[in-house]
Order: structure tokens, then sequence, then C-alpha cells
């Protein structure tokens, strides 16, 4: 059987780790997709957005993203005009151990050492970094990053455009607000509003501390 043709949007360090993710026996990588012309690569032809509409057939894993860029993770996945989530593909390192009854959506990336255990749900546009770990009845929502080594306790919900810093520690049952920001190592012992800025251990939210 013919194997799918795949471009990975944009050539950035999630894009070039996302390889390791990715099936090869089913797919064939064309290359990347990049809106910055001036990248370059002697090892992957890097392409404009206009192949995305030209070849409607290839699949696409949009993996964009940093603490500097989170809140514009759906804005730039939209941009791409790929209504069809059909056309998006998930990857799943195969060192990655995914539990009973666990689901899954569309255009995730989970990296090597990722555990998440029974009936989590990881909803679409969802990038997690290696060896994190998410226990059960757990729910994160679209377009939300999460680092490497973190630990997020079961029962917990991260909201929608959320960027949960590596090294992060979550506990149980509590929820985190959308377009929220988590430094790197905090310690969330509670509810966090959305928008907030929380750093520290126990964590404390940087937006009410400068207020």
């Amino acid at each position: 059987m013919a194997k799918k043709k795949l471009l990975i949007f944009p050539y950035n360090g999630n894009g070039i780790e996302a390889l390791d993710c990715i099936n090869l026996d089913n797919f064939e990588l064309v290359g990347f997709v990049d809106d910055d012309l001036k990248k370059n690569s002697e090892q992957f032809e890097i392409y404009t957005r206009d192949i995305l509409q030209k070849y409607k057939e290839f699949y696409v894993l949009a993996v964009p993203g940093s603490p500097a860029s989170y809140l514009k993770r759906k804005e730039i996945i939209t941009s791409l005009g790929l209504n069809d989530l059909d056309r998006f593909i998930t990857a799943i390192h195969p060192n990655a151990s995914i539990g009973r009854n666990v689901k899954i959506g569309a255009n995730c990336l989970i990296m090597a050492g990722v555990v998440i255990t029974s009936n989590a749900r990881i909803k679409n546009h969802v990038c997690i970094l290696p060896n994190t770990v998410i226990h059960h009845d757990s729910v994160v929502n679209d377009y939300t990053l999460i680092g490497s080594s973190v630990l997020i306790a079961g029962g917990t919900t991260i909201g929608e455009s959320c960027y949960i810093g590596s090294g992060t520690n979550i506990i149980n049952d509590v929820s985190i607000g959308e377009q929220s920001l988590i430094g790197l190592g905090s310690n969330i012992l509670k509810n966090v509003t959305s928008n907030s800025k929380m750093v520290g251990n126990p964590a404390r939210d940087l937006n009410s501390h400068n207020n």
C-alpha cells in the first residue's frame, strides 16, 4: 500500500522532533512548510503555504508554538485553512505509553517517554514533550502545549491554549484556566484562573503580584 504523503508545519524544534514520532511505514515526509522564507535546510525541503492547497491529498502535522507564542497557536493553525480535521495526523512516539480508554484527538504530537493513563482525554492540536506523565481522568483541551517531565495528577483539567512549562507538577483534581502560562518547575496546588501566569513553589500568579 502506498505511503501517505506528509507535510510538517513549521520548520521548528517541535517539527524536527516530530520526525522521531512518525510511523515511516505509513507516511512519507514531503518536507516542511514555513512562513519564514529565510529558513533553509540541507536535509529537508521547505515550502510555502501554497503547497497545502495545491496538494490537498497531503496530510499535515502542525506544531507551532513556544512560551512566547502559545497564545497565537489557535490563530496560526486555523490560518492554514485546513478546515477538515481528517487532513491532520496525530504522531505518537513508539516509546510513549497510552493507557486504557485514553482518547487522543487530531493533530497531536506525543513524544518519547510520555505516559497517559486510564480514561485521560487529549483533545485536538496538543503537543506533549518527552517524559511527561498525565494521570487518570485528566483532560487537556485544544491548542495546549505541555513541556517535558511534567506531572499532571488524576482528575486535572487544563484549559484551551495553555502553556505548561517543563518540570511542572500539578496536584490532582484542579483546573487550569484557558490561556494560562505555567512557568518552568512550578508546583500547582490549587485552581488557576484563566489568563494567569503562574511561577514558583507553590506557584503564584504574576499578574496578581504585579497589580
